[in-house]
């Protein structure tokens, strides 16, 4: 397994443990973070043994959100010419929300597990996985809006369509902190757990069941599920028509009828 600064990965049992591995720095987001989460995320696409991942952070906190420091390395490198800083500005945004555009965009489920922070581009990052589970004490806030900046990685894209505009709105204009109980009442969050060792075991029990189903058939339900974000009824019934013209004819579909039929746990080849 690769070697990063920002991260620790493991794979077991069909299932990518993605850590956040800065615990001394809150897991705040540092330009190895950046750099690696692409890196990361291309392998567990291209890796047919993963089937679904866990992301997590290692310590008391998920992640305090984007480093100060490389906040601070942006603004020095900026000159007097307003247009040629609104350009390098520009870019690296983009280049920033492109880091959690490839977990978005990932073919197979990601699952977040939240303890402690999850402050600023953490949740941007959060908004980008399939779902999201935390400890009852977890704190949430929308950071940006206190150092004086609109978030621009993701969660002011992603994150109406998961709590709704109206709340999504109260948290971006007051910057409040969320406890993980309040955010499972307005669906930031699945389920809330008593401590981290009971999320951890919680979320890689939801895991094994994903990684336990149809590969072909996980990855159609989620690529379905993410167009139908930006497309019409009728557009998406459309898609999954032509898709699974195609993904009807996988072996997976006999091998889940005969185990139903014989009933027995199916085995689904990666």
């Amino acid at each position: 397994m690769t070697e990063y600064n920002a991260f620790r990965v493991e794979l077991a049992d069909k299932i990518a443990h993605v850590q956040i591995n800065r615990p001394d720095k809150i897991n705040a987001m540092n330009q190895d973070f950046w750099r690696e989460i692409i890196e990361i995320f291309r392998w567990v696409d291209d890796t047919d043994e993963v089937r679904v991942v866990v992301l997590s952070g290692a310590g008391k906190h998920f992640s305090s959100g984007i480093d100060l420091m490389l906040l601070a390395q942006v603004g020095s490198q900026l000159g007097k010419d307003v247009g040629r800083n609104a350009d390098a500005l520009r870019r690296k945004i983009l280049e920033l929300q492109a880091s959690f555009n490839a977990v978005d965009n990932c073919r197979k489920p990601v699952l977040a597990a939240i303890q402690g922070y999850c402050l600023g581009g953490a949740i941007d990052l959060v908004s980008a996985c399939d779902m999201r589970y935390s400890t009852a004490d977890a704190q949430f806030s929308i950071k940006e809006i206190d150092i004086g900046m609109a978030a621009d990685v993701g969660t002011l894209q992603r994150l109406p369509r998961i709590i709704g505009d109206g709340m999504m709105r109260e948290l971006a204009y007051t910057g409040r902190m969320v406890d993980g109980e309040e955010a499972r009442s307005i669906g930031l969050v699945n389920r809330t757990y008593a401590d981290q060792a009971a999320l951890m075991d919680g979320v890689f029990e939801l895991a094994r069941q994903i990684a336990a189903k149809s590969p072909i058939a996980i990855r159609g339900t989620k690529e379905m599920i993410r167009y139908m974000r930006d497309h019409r009824v009728d557009d998406g019934l459309e898609y999954v028509a032509t898709w699974n013209a195609a993904m009807l004819q996988s072996a997976d579909l006999r091998v889940a009828m005969a185990a139903h039929m014989a009933k027995q746990k199916p085995e689904f080849a990666d």
